[in-house]
């Protein structure tokens, strides 16, 4: 069936549209019905639940709820029960970790008065809130296309269709895809967002600022045996595994009922072809320092996703005729704290504000030139300034000299100024890989199912499911420039940048093809970003599908 001969969408109409419910859209809708509770606002979400696709370390600095919700301490059903009571840093060798004293670090990496907790579960007790007040939630449901007016402005978007097969015909249940109309329209969908992509190109939003740049960050939770619990300690380290030239670091966080949240961050921006991100978070687990504390436990969640690292330097102009850039889809993560939902929420509350006066003044479909105008001076654009040379400096300098310089330089803004001006982030990481045949490839453990774990156990943890029978969502542009750049020059990264075996390069000479196992997509994004040849487009399944995963 042709699109033409598909039958005709039903639309919906609203004041405001928010793409994604995480804790930028959650704060987004509940500052609106907070302020100007006769307005209408929908949130469209990706996942089966609220939740289910959200993953964060988490230590959460209460800032955002603070402002969003000033009596939330005294609600008894609020899911941040666990204080930060010890604040460690350490520098790994391969068997040794050595204790940075916390005199040592500039006071903004200071994590006391911050709480450990499961965003995702954070998630699901916002949305609670917001539909209290009115807020209209539809899990499940994946924004596939912006809908835009005869003057080029956003005017909403439209939901995918349901029950549509891998031919792209559709099969008994097909159900078409909604139309969701507003004055305007907020995109929350976190980093690398597919509409917020086609967003940020449409309108040149990226442009005169820094390219975007990102980690990949992968998260597992354990719960340990009693004796080697300790509730509110959170522990950060840098060094080993990996190697001077490769930024990253590693988390780990004691809460809740013996749960233990580990994790890995790789910048996306390295040059070694054969490094695998999954790899090095198996790796890291085996150091002494880890390994002493997840020893007797049992793993019972995995996940991956990307991360926003470009700071200040790199957030798009934010808005555009009909709708604005909140959140992750704006990149307001600070990499030196490992922390964005602060601000997430920060910006969503920010844009509601001027989307209530907009509405107040008779506006619709305009720009918010307000809410462009305004994050740079409020505390959102306060915290990323006196981080924004640590990830350049990182990046130039390497591990060693780079993280010493940055933390000059976070002590120096404290004082109001930077001994390095604004440093530029240089290259896509796309383009930061150098040819395999400059590296040797490195040789992995096997994982010994205890402690460390391979790919597709994990990916059961997470619980992704995609219905097999639907059209792939991870779209390939030119196969042949992908064998010839991602496969010969730089032998086949994705295989190993993927946390989740999504991609393999099966056969040889003329038979070789690459093979995409869409089902095991935890939705991370990474290969939008990475894929040396930018040929790899990822677009939202069907909605509902893709992980669903449970105290991340």
């Amino acid at each position: 069936m042709s699109p033409n001969e598909l039958p005709a969408r039903e639309a919906m109409e609203f004041d405001v549209i928010i793409v994604g419910a995480g804790p930028a859209g959650l704060s987004a809708a509940i500052r609106l019905k907070q302020v100007a509770p006769e307005c209408s606002v929908v949130i469209v979400e990706k996942g089966s639940e609220v939740g289910a696709h959200i993953l964060s370390g988490a230590v959460i600095d209460p800032i955002g709820l603070d402002r969003l919700l000033p009596d939330w301490r005294n609600d008894s059903s609020h899911p941040l029960r666990q204080a930060v009571k010890t604040d460690r840093f350490y520098w790994l060798t391969k068997r040794r970790a050595v204790r940075l004293p916390n005199w040592f670090m500039p006071p903004l990496m200071s994590n006391h008065g911050n709480f450990v907790a499961s965003l995702g579960d954070v998630c699901r007790w916002l949305a609670t809130k917001a539909e209290s007040l009115g807020v209209e939630l539809y899990p499940g449901f994946a924004a596939t296309e912006v809908l835009y007016g005869s003057r080029g402005e956003v005017r909403g978007v439209a939901t995918g269709d349901m029950g549509v097969g891998k031919d792209g015909q559709p099969k008994p249940g097909f159900t078409r895809g909604i139309e969701l109309r507003g004055k305007y329209t907020l995109f929350a969908e976190g980093a690398r967002g597919s509409l917020t992509k086609a967003v940020i190109a449409k309108y040149a939003l990226q442009q005169d600022r820094d390219p975007p740049k990102f980690g990949i960050g992968l998260k597992e939770v354990w719960q340990v045996p009693p004796e080697q619990h300790r509730a509110g300690l959170i522990q950060h380290t840098f060094g080993w595994p990996l190697d001077n030239h490769t930024g990253g670091g590693s988390f780990l966080y004691h809460w809740g009922d013996n749960l233990v949240s580990v994790g890995f961050v790789v910048h996306l921006n390295y040059h070694n072809p054969w490094i695998s991100p999954f790899e090095e978070l198996q790796r890291f687990k085996t150091h002494p320092l880890v390994r002493s504390t997840l020893a007797g436990g049992k793993r019972i969640s995995y996940g991956a996703r990307a991360i926003t690292e470009g700071g200040w330097q790199s957030v798009p102009k934010l808005t555009f005729p009909g709708g604005a850039l909140i959140g992750c889809a704006g990149g307001f993560v600070n990499v030196p704290r490992i922390k964005g939902s602060h601000n997430a929420m920060l910006s969503g509350i920010l844009a509601a504000e001027k989307v209530a006066e907009a509405l107040a003044a008779s506006r619709a479909n305009d720009e918010l030139e307000a809410y462009e105008a305004s994050w740079r001076t409020s505390d959102i654009g306060r915290d990323l300034r006196k981080v924004r040379n640590v990830k350049p400096l990182w990046s130039r300098f390497g591990t060693i000299i780079g993280v010493g310089l940055g933390g000059l330089d976070m002590w120096t803004n404290t004082l109001g100024f930077s001994l390095f001006g604004t440093l530029s982030h240089g290259k896509p990481d796309n383009q930061t890989l150098e040819p395999a045949s400059k590296f040797k490839p490195i040789a992995y453990p096997k994982p010994d199912g205890k402690l460390t774990f391979d790919r597709l156990s994990s990916v059961f943890l997470s619980g992704t499911n995609h219905e097999a029978d639907q059209p792939v969502h991870l779209h390939v542009a030119d196969l042949e420039s992908e064998k010839r750049i991602e496969h010969d020059v730089f032998a086949g990264p994705s295989n190993r940048y993927c946390p989740a075996g999504v991609y393999e390069w099966v056969g040889e000479g003329a038979d070789l093809k690459l093979v995409i196992n869409a089902q095991n997509c935890v939705h991370c994004k990474t290969c939008d970003i990475k894929d040396p040849a930018g040929n790899i487009t990822w677009t939202a399944p069907q909605g509902g599908g893709g992980p669903n995963y449970t105290q991340m």
